[in-house]
């Protein structure tokens, strides 16, 4: 053993302190010489000190200096050992981690002790070997720490994290004292497997709490989608940190209840909680959803302003909120001046282009991406099969979908079957589209037969749309869509006993239309109507601008299609009746709030229908403007009297 020369304290304190302040890699490495010298460097205090400094640092070549430091020192204590361990823990090399385990356990003079145990614990989670892990459990009651209450919460957490939450729960059973932080642990395992039942029977148990405590069950109740639950105890939190804030936001954004997910980030700010990239990329994600562009632009605003990183989430957040709030080339700019992109952000992109209507620059994005070494997944192959349906590329479809498993071992889903679907059926291909659900791996589900019964609204088919609408009925038999569709079909071939047959069908099955509601942002606040709604304060403002609105459209040659209202009622009536439908409300809002010539932005919660889709067009024409209305199919750019998507959607 090579002898450390004792040192004069004040040596000691000098080089301590310089490790202290270093800031930079470059600052140890100055230090270095100095340690040498005078054999501080062996010192197994001044040693782990300089790891711990290490840590600190950003730079990956931070591992090979601290590694460097940790071989000259001749006789490691368990302090030293645990530091450097920590070390390899903090990087993820938990093979590594362990691999050390093994070598101090190799040296005689150094003791494994709770720390160096719970360290090898963390590990072995890491690595989830739920047999490295039962080793060790053997080892703790070897060396007599089974009744180390911190010894035990750390096989708790590691059992957890191999998946053995029966094992976790039987060694935390086990324990004869249980402090707050075995709890937490004990909690944690139970959320992160999804029991969240058994959570909540423990979290009752517990005879204390912390913001940890509460935190977890938000978060648990939130991930499972139960918001009630998770607002619950959310408003029993006296004190909420970023994560309670978070995590309920993340919640609300997730199950889709928005505008839930923007009030509480309002409250969020009232209370001068500052948000981070988690945070806003939920709140971008809400914007995205209901359409709010202009809050959208706020959040932009905001995360420059905070100076919040723009890393691959945040980045992809933005490029898929300014696509879903119809501002397809800013989504394009912000894509473009990424530094960093993922298949999420490539995948965003393609499916925000395809539902914009510019299928051939998704494709050509797909093959820059892949040209890139970016490997595709499922929901690349979505946005590019919808971009060919919506631009009718039949051949480069199938080119894709077949593709899919022998190139880039992409299995097919369903998704992928009902976009060949549409396509094929959109091009009139419908025998082709029937081909495709005879042959497909799975049961034909409501999207599939739909998409089939949309292609023969497009092509006329009246035969099949009965079959498609009778397999659609044994799957949704509640649902009006299917009838109402068909219903259109029959109007379209004058086959006015069909009509009849639908009427008293509805009737007879008591089921009600689900009521079309469009939403549009003015001055930051969305409003949103639905067919016939009164409810507005400028409700008859907004009934007077409607009246003007039509005079103007059949002036410039709009005919409302009347045979879309299945109501048996007389023509003027039909009329009045398409005059209200949530879209022409929405847009006559607008027509009434927004400045002249700016873009009217309108978010609908279904389909558009024939007679609005017509009317937006004149609507565009007559009062020249731009109109972008999102349906649940896609977006329609409307100018000029016609539409992006050339009528075919």
């Amino acid at each position: 053993m090579v002898s450390i020369k004792p040192q004069p304290p004040t040596l000691l304190q000098k080089a301590m302190t310089l490790i202290q302040d270093s800031t930079s890699l470059s600052h140890l490495l100055q230090i270095l010489p100095l340690l040498s010298k005078t054999s501080l460097d062996r010192h197994p205090f001044v040693a782990a000190k300089f790891l711990r400094r290490c840590f600190s640092l950003p730079s990956p070549d931070s591992f090979y200096l601290a590694r460097s430091i940790f071989d000259r020192v001749p006789a490691p204590d368990a302090f030293l050992w645990n530091t450097f361990i920590r070390f390899h823990l903090q990087r993820g090399n938990h093979a590594e981690s362990l691999g050390l385990l093994r070598r101090m356990r190799l040296c005689e003079s150094v003791a494994l002790d709770t720390f160096g145990l719970s360290l090898a614990l963390q590990a072995c989670g890491g690595l989830g070997s739920f047999t490295i892990g039962e080793t060790l459990h053997s080892l703790v009651v070897k060396l007599g720490f089974v009744l180390d209450v911190f010894v035990q919460t750390a096989l708790v957490d590691m059992y957890g994290k191999v998946g053995a939450v029966g094992h976790a729960r039987n060694v935390f059973d086990e324990m004869d004292v249980r402090d707050l932080v075995s709890y937490n642990v004990m909690l944690g395992m139970y959320v992160a497997g999804s029991y969240i039942n058994e959570a909540r029977k423990l979290f009752d148990e517990m005879p204390m709490r912390d913001l940890v405590t509460m935190n977890t069950m938000i978060h648990g109740y939130a991930k499972t989608g139960d918001l009630v639950a998770a607002q619950e105890i959310f408003d029993g939190t006296s004190e909420r940190d970023l994560l309670s804030w978070s995590s309920m936001i993340s919640g609300y954004a997730q199950s889709r209840q928005s505008s839930n997910a923007l009030r509480l980030f309002h409250e969020m700010q009232l209370a001068n909680v500052v948000p981070d990239e988690v945070t806003m990329g939920s709140v971008l994600s809400a914007c995205g959803d209901t359409g709010a562009l202009s809050m959208g632009r706020a959040m932009h605003r905001l995360i420059d302003k905070k100076r919040l990183s723009l890393d691959l989430r945040l980045g992809t957040a933005l490029v898929d909120m300014y696509a879903k709030c119809g501002d397809i080339e800013t989504s394009r700019n912000i894509f473009s001046e990424l530094n960093e992109k993922d298949v999420i952000t490539w995948s965003s992109m393609i499916l925000g282009l395809a539902n914009h209507g510019h299928g051939k620059v998704a494709i050509d994005l797909f093959s820059d991406m892949i040209s890139q070494g970016i490997q595709p997944n499922e929901i690349t192959f979505v946005g590019v099969l919808s971009a060919c349906g919506h631009i009718g590329l039949v051949t480069e479809g199938w080119v894709h979908f077949n593709s899919m498993e022998c190139v880039y071992c992409v299995m097919p889903k369903i998704e992928h079957y009902g976009c060949m679907v549409d396509l094929l059926g959109r091009a009139g291909q419908l025998e082709e589209a029937i081909g495709v659900i005879k042959d497909m791996p799975f049961k034909p589900d409501a999207v599939i037969w739909r998409a089939l019964l949309n292609a023969c609204r497009i092509h006329k088919n009246v035969e099949l749309a009965e079959e498609a609408t009778k397999n659609l009925v044994l799957l949704d038999p509640y649902v009006d869509g299917h009838y109402v569709l068909l219903s259109n079909i029959y109007a379209q071939a004058n086959m006015w006993d069909g009509v009849s047959r639908i009427r008293k069908l509805l009737r007879s099955k008591c089921i009600k239309r689900i009521p079309g509601s469009s939403s549009i942002e003015v001055d930051n606040t969305v409003f949103e109507f639905v067919s016939g709604d009164a409810s507005h304060p400028q409700s008859k403002e907004i009934n007077e601008m409607v009246d003007e609105m039509m005079n103007k459209l059949k002036m410039a040659g709009y005919c409302p299609i009347t045979s879309l209202v299945l109501q048996d009622i007389d023509e003027p009536l039909k009329e009045s009746s398409l005059a209200r439908h949530s879209e022409k409300l929405a847009i006559a809002f607008g027509l009434l709030s927004l400045p002249p010539k700016s873009t009217i932005r309108i978010f609908k919660n279904l389909r558009v229908c024939e007679d609005c889709h017509l009317a937006i067009k004149f609507v565009s024409l007559v009062y020249d403007r731009q109109l972008i209305v999102r349906d649940r199919n896609r977006f329609h750019h409307f100018f000029g009297g016609e539409c992006s998507c050339k009528d075919y959607w």
